[in-house]
């Protein structure tokens, strides 16, 4: 299951949070500042898997309970392990259960990454922060509830199509946007993945 999505600029700003695992707001705020932390202090070296910070791996009883705890069966609802890639100027971070392969979790991302590229033609920060109804929607199409409902990138970019949910910039010259987008610099490719 997937706990959050979250999205941030190098900066730590986030650019998307989207949580589906109930938290008080002051533990969200703690472990988005807790996660920015600690993904933007790895070298770009490192794996792309980390296991969660203890903020949440330490839940308080009741906080297991409303998370569902379902360890009689082997498995468990809890967090437990962030999964994030970096391309130019953004951070795409996971928060999952141990029961989701990190390898699927990478591939969403991409996928995820993908679909905004082909919605908005070169995707760059400016179009998360202007266009957010596109970005939820796009993950509306990936994710409901937690759990993963489609990965098929044509199936995501068409039917945030039909909802009528893609505005796309003007286009202001050769290299719009902030590095000429996520997925590579100025043109296609992912040169701009670490």
């Amino acid at each position: 299951m997937i706990n959050a999505v979250l999205v941030f600029n190098n900066n730590g700003q986030p650019r998307l949070t989207k949580f589906y695992t109930q938290l008080d707001t002051s533990v969200q705020q703690r472990l988005i500042s807790e996660i920015f932390t600690l993904v933007a202090n790895r070298p770009s070296s490192s794996c792309n898997f980390l296991p969660l910070p203890p903020l949440l791996a330490a839940a308080t009883p009741a906080d297991k309970d409303t998370i569902h705890n379902t360890a009689s069966s082997g498995h468990t609802d809890l967090p437990a392990l962030v999964t994030y890639r970096h391309y130019a100027t953004l951070y795409f971070i996971l928060i999952s259960t141990s029961t989701e392969s990190p390898l699927a979790l990478l591939d969403l991302i991409q996928v995820f990454v993908e679909a905004l590229d082909r919605l908005f033609e070169n995707v760059c920060e400016l179009d998360l922060i202007f266009n957010f109804e596109t970005l939820h929607a796009v993950l509306g199409e990936m994710i409901v509830g937690g759990v993963v409902v489609e990965t098929g990138l044509e199936k995501i970019v068409k039917g945030v199509r039909e909802q009528g949910k893609v505005t796309l910039r003007k286009e202001m010259g050769k290299g719009a946007g902030i590095g000429g987008g996520i997925l590579g610099w100025g043109g296609g490719g992912l040169r701009g993945m670490t």
